[in-house]
């Protein structure tokens, strides 16, 4: 069944107060303590805000997102999300966003942690781009050195990466740099692989059956006030995560149910090497153009797929 849409207890009467928007959603004020998400639907890729919407993407992350923090909750392990209070909204614990938590003292609490954290389990995406240009040899992915390597391939252990969240374009760091910037320390950032391991081990549990295999993701934390660490953001969607049939692997091809659909897309068109080019260069981007009215439909297919592959609900709209 759909996860129910609830209000969570103790909200503020008051109109919710309008904060700032991301890529992909609005973030609104309850209280001092409570934040509410609006998920729109609008769509991004390479950090390019697309000029399209998407019919229902925006109740599918959402809902999407409920699932697996109450997955989450199931295991043990803290979280933000407090409830969903509308089809496409939900209900969050609000911390502190300081691009630099140094600044909130030696033991900084109750702050999103400035990062997101990848971990890749097949060769995929921009990790491939990066092996092909000569960025990523075999042997910092775990595999013998100088081993021919190929797109789809599994990795022999899951692969780390951590890059910036406040930043206009997301940038990747060093783990020394990661511990700067985010005011983590060595201990922390094992407990936070340590997270993310067991619910990505939950997650491809429970998506196997459903004939999906679990390929990369990204997760961002925060320290609560207390000083505990706690997943939020969301995570697992089409947005943040790449899941691949798991039928039409074994066959040998990797069919995508991730955004990675509308990604191929403009590789396909030479946008994204005309903006790859713009970026190295330091010149002006070019704007990105919308998706065509077929495509806008194919993708909005996509989305809600994935909704009924990853949590086993049917999708009937709310929104």
């Amino acid at each position: 069944m759909p996860t129910p849409v609830k209000r969570s207890a103790g909200a503020s009467p008051a109109a919710p107060k309008f904060l700032r928007r991301g890529k992909v959603k609005e973030v609104y004020e309850i209280s001092k303590t409570e934040l509410e998400f609006r998920f729109t639907d609008d769509i991004s890729v390479f950090d390019k805000h697309i000029p399209s919407e998407i019919p229902h993407k925006g109740e599918t992350l959402a809902r999407t997102a409920a699932h697996w923090f109450q997955l989450c909750g199931t295991l043990g392990i803290p979280h933000h999300f407090l409830a969903l209070s509308a089809p496409t909204a939900m209900r969050v614990k609000r911390v502190q966003v300081v691009p630099d938590p140094k600044t909130l003292g030696a033991h900084p609490k109750n702050y999103l942690v400035p990062l997101e954290f990848i971990v890749r389990y097949y060769i995929a995406g921009s990790i491939w781009d990066r092996i092909k240009a000569g960025k990523v040899r075999a042997e910092t992915l775990g595999f013998p050195a100088g081993k021919p390597l190929a797109y789809g391939e599994k990795l022999p252990a899951p692969f780390f990466e951590m890059t910036t969240k406040l930043e206009p374009i997301d940038r990747l760091l060093t783990a020394a740099e990661a511990r700067e910037l985010s005011g983590l320390d060595v201990r922390q950032v094992d407990r936070v692989k340590e997270m993310i391991l067991k619910i990505d081990a939950a997650m491809e549990k429970e998506i196997e059956p459903r004939g999906l295999i679990h390929v990369d993701g990204k997760k961002e934390f925060a320290i609560d006030e207390s000083g505990q660490l706690m997943v939020v953001d969301t995570f697992g969607t089409a947005d943040e995560d790449r899941f691949w049939d798991r039928a039409a692997f074994e066959r040998g091809r990797q069919v995508e149910f991730s955004k990675e659909f509308v990604r191929q897309h403009y590789r396909s068109t030479g946008y994204y090497d005309a903006l790859n080019a713009a970026r190295e260069g330091k010149a002006e981007e070019p704007p990105i153009p919308p998706l065509p009215p077929l495509l806008i439909d194919e993708v909005s297919r996509l989305y809600t797929t994935v909704f009924q592959r990853l949590t086993g609900d049917p999708f009937v709209p709310n929104s």
